[in-house]
């Protein structure tokens, strides 16, 4: 699936730039459920390669289509909304969560399981399909409009760096906070997901809460104060590796991490240089090397070294996130 959408993301920033956001989410709505169905259905471990690389591919369309809706909307509201946006998604995943165990729990099968989340997508599509914004901001020159592959300039180039420090953070929580608390905090088996779930928790619920500080003190106030409580988290954590400092640690990582990539998003759709969805598709492919990359490189230093070291290295990724968010308001202009 991540090798669909990294294969996936400038072509979604050319057609969305092309044809449109809201065109583009409407065929990717159709066919995101559509690729769920058919892993389902698959019998062959060449087809469940294939069928995850088309999953991939569908979900990065509507990946970019979706923030590029976002970033409209914004315009329309003239105030920061994108992470709450963010935050129904991260909401969706844990419902998702839920009704995958209770789906679990009542012995439906897989490709059954499948079938009815793509008829409730479906659903709501059909709900949701006259609320979208019909036609994307455009304010750059024509030229740039007709090119799908865009060199992104230093403005998107740092914005791309903050969401590749950010969503290395994010990897490694994913991967690695479960191992961390039970090779490192030597938490009770019971308890060893515990990091994980104070982390999401707090990543879902500080990006319903992020946008009213963005309007109050501003987008790169925001990314800046982020960058220090992910330093300050996992420095936390290392610093004291038992089940309480821990845990508030990792509350303080998913914090930090809530708001980065919808405000890096948001403002890489206020381009004056390049047209929304290229200029997403541009960030969130920088972005996403960082998730994808994060997980191993926590392996390899944690090989050489300890899981403690490799986790005090990524801390000051958010360090970073801190200094490139203070070049913003010069590049912009």
């Amino acid at each position: 699936m991540p090798v669909g959408q990294l294969l996936a993301t400038m072509l979604s920033g050319y057609l969305v730039n092309r044809f449109g956001s809201k065109t583009m989410l409407s065929i990717g709505a159709l066919l995101y459920p559509a690729g769920l169905v058919l892993l389902g259905g698959v019998a062959t471990l060449w087809q469940l390669f294939a069928a995850l690389v088309l999953f991939g591919i569908f979900g990065n369309l509507c990946n970019i289509a979706v923030n590029t809706q976002g970033v409209g909307v914004e315009r329309l509201y003239g105030r920061s909304i994108m992470a709450s946006f963010h935050g129904l998604w991260s909401l969706a995943g844990f419902t998702g969560g839920i009704v995958g165990a209770l789906m679990v729990a009542a012995n439906v099968s897989p490709s059954w399981h499948f079938v009815f989340i793509a008829l409730l997508a479906l659903a709501l599509l059909f709900v949701a399909r006259r609320s979208v914004v019909p036609r994307d901001a455009r304010t750059v020159t024509t030229t740039e409009k007709k090119s799908g592959f865009v060199k992104p300039d230093a403005f998107i180039l740092t914005l791309g760096l903050i969401a590749f420090a950010c969503m290395i953070c994010e990897g490694t929580m994913f991967d690695w906070s479960s191992i961390y608390f039970e090779k490192i905090v030597h938490a009770p088996k019971q308890w060893t997901r515990l990091g994980y779930i104070a982390f999401m928790c707090t990543m879902a619920g500080g990006r319903f809460v992020s946008d009213y500080f963005v309007t109050r003190f501003g987008s790169r106030t925001v990314l800046q104060l982020s960058g220090v409580m992910i330093v300050a988290g996992m420095l936390l954590a290392v610093a004291l590796p038992d089940i309480l400092p821990a845990t508030l640690g990792f509350l303080l990582v998913g914090f930090g991490t809530s708001s980065v990539v919808p405000l890096v998003y948001s403002l890489a759709g206020r381009s004056r240089k390049i047209a929304p969805g290229i200029a997403l598709a541009l960030v969130s492919t920088i972005g996403f090397l960082g998730f994808l990359l994060g997980p191993p490189v926590i392996g390899l230093i944690a090989g050489l070294s300890s899981l403690r070291v490799s986790f005090a290295v990524i801390a000051f990724l958010g360090l970073g996130t801190t200094l490139l968010a203070k070049l913003l308001a010069r590049l912009e202009k």
